[in-house]
């Protein structure tokens, strides 16, 4: 039963709340310290009305994290995307073949075919991933459990439904990169890439659970130094080491001063 606390109201009746993608593992780690994170930033969440978006796991940092939320908030607080081909490895869903894909009968093709050629951050093809849901028996992960469920054709289109959620969220919206291994780290520094791009201006937190990202923060220090980073973009990568700092890193977010001032869209 979700939680009978109501969240605070920190935005005014009838304007978006914000929506924040979560990057993690889909392990739990040998240190309890991550779960521990995981489930003190679902109450965070809940605390502040935050939408979670992320990877749709149901097992380790990913699962912790979204049922924690679920338990408190409700099934609609937590929206899981995750490609097709993962779905099989994922606890609720193991044994159970994912549904074929979705045809396209006016142009006679799949949709992830019709993604090749319409991709981008905010396009077609990313906005109806983020608001197709899939139900119970589709996805064979539980909504009353893990939130809502897309499943996706790739890796590809995953990153792009979540950043477009985002993207469409209200003030304090953002990305956060909480414990976890190569896919975390791939889609964190993905998300700062595009950030530096001026693809976005969202805020990109690093949780660093008792020093878990210290190296990739040394890193960051050490890229600077040695000219690979502007000075301009050193701070596009903000860490906190508390769930609450997260969630107010994130509502205090400035752009990085050396961010590309590029144009981007569809054409």
């Amino acid at each position: 039963m979700p939680s009978t606390e109501a969240p605070s109201q920190s935005q005014p009746p009838g304007s978006k709340g914000p929506v924040v993608c979560v990057f993690c593992g889909s392990s739990p780690g040998t240190n309890p310290a991550h779960l521990a994170a995981a489930r003190s930033l679902a109450q965070t969440f809940h605390k502040h009305g935050i939408t979670l978006v992320y990877g749709g796991g149901t097992v380790g940092l990913m699962g912790e994290l979204a049922r924690h939320l679920v338990s408190l908030s409700g099934p609609d607080s937590v929206h899981g995307i995750i490609p097709r081909a993962l779905v099989k490895y994922e606890q609720q869903g193991r044994g159970k073949p994912p549904p074929p894909p979705v045809v396209d009968a006016e142009n006679n093709n799949t949709k992830s075919d019709k993604r090749e050629t319409d991709t981008g951050v905010g396009s077609r093809a990313a906005v109806a991933a983020a608001s197709t849901t899939t139900s119970y028996s589709d996805s064979g992960i539980d909504e009353q459990i893990y939130g809502r469920t897309t499943i996706v054709s790739d890796m590809h289109t995953r990153k792009n439904a979540m950043a477009q959620l985002v993207l469409n969220g209200g003030p304090g919206s953002g990305f956060v990169g909480l414990s976890g291994g190569y896919g975390t780290l791939e889609e964190l520094f993905e998300i700062t890439t595009w950030n530096q791009l001026g693809i976005h201006d969202k805020g990109v937190v690093v949780f660093n659970v008792e020093g878990y990202y210290d190296g990739i923060l040394a890193w960051v220090r050490n890229a600077v130094e040695a000219g690979f980073v502007g000075e301009g973009n050193r701070g596009i990568m903000v860490e906190a080491r508390e769930a609450e700092e997260v969630v107010r890193a994130l509502r205090e977010y400035k752009a990085a001063e050396g961010r590309f001032k590029l144009e981007w869209g569809e054409k």
